[in-house]
């Protein structure tokens, strides 16, 4: 049997929306490993594995059990050393952890708040219920408002970025000449939107979106056969 990934849908099960899912897929597909794909929602989270994690990604290999993005990365490095190298590395497992803490602290906050309806509305009764009490408990204030928020905080976000513009003009991806995790912790909170809303992130010519573009383009694709949303 091979791996199985549980990933977070909403209603769409053709969706899959989670931004450390989709590092965990670009994973796999940079290994070139076969996966299967259980696709969720946020209420059958607690269900899976008998209980094993609270969040997903998760991913069984046989009778192993990963949790979280980046050990699964972990694992899959030390797993398949055979294969193409998601770190190079200890510098690039050091660089990801770095660049992960980047993107946590300064790329989802905003991106929070442009997905946070779109999620909202993707779900079934049960699972906005919990969702609109789960993280306006987190924000103290109601989606909505939050939401509201969105274009105030664009031109704040489009500047976090100029770290990545410059590095882009001395290499196509952050891993160097090709992707590593590094690029798909970035790429996930990237495509996180891109599913979910047509809310254009990046300015005419930016090239923080042609790196994306070339992130979509990997792996056969894998990425981009999920349509963007319209």
């Amino acid at each position: 049997m091979g791996i199985i990934l549980h990933e977070l849908v909403g209603t769409d099960q053709g969706r899959p929306f989670s931004p450390h899912c989709w590092k965990t897929v670009m994973s796999l597909a940079h290994k070139g490993l076969p996966f299967d794909r259980n696709r969720v929602s946020f209420r059958d989270i607690p269900k899976l594995e008998n209980g094993y994690s609270s969040k997903v990604p998760v991913i069984r290999d046989q009778d192993q059990l990963v949790a979280d993005s980046f050990e699964i990365a972990l694992y899959l490095e030390d797993r398949h050393p055979d294969r193409p190298s998601l770190f190079k590395g200890e510098g690039g497992r050091a660089m990801a952890r770095f660049v992960e803490g980047y993107s946590q602290m300064i790329l989802h906050p905003f991106i929070n708040v442009v997905v946070l309806m779109a999620v909202h509305n993707l779900l079934d009764a049960p699972n906005q219920a919990y969702f609109r009490e789960s993280r306006e408990k987190i924000f103290g204030r109601k989606l909505e408002d939050v939401a509201a928020m969105r274009d105030a905080k664009r031109e704040a976000f489009t500047a976090s970025l100029e770290p990545i513009r410059k590095m882009l003009l001395s290499q196509p991806f952050i891993g160097g000449e090709g992707p590593l995790f590094a690029d798909y912790i970035v790429f996930g909170a990237f495509q996180w939107v891109r599913v979910l809303t047509p809310y254009q992130l990046f300015d005419r010519g930016d090239p923080v979106q042609d790196w994306f573009e070339r992130c979509l383009d990997l792996h056969g694709g894998v990425a981009r056969e999920i349509k963007a949303a319209v």
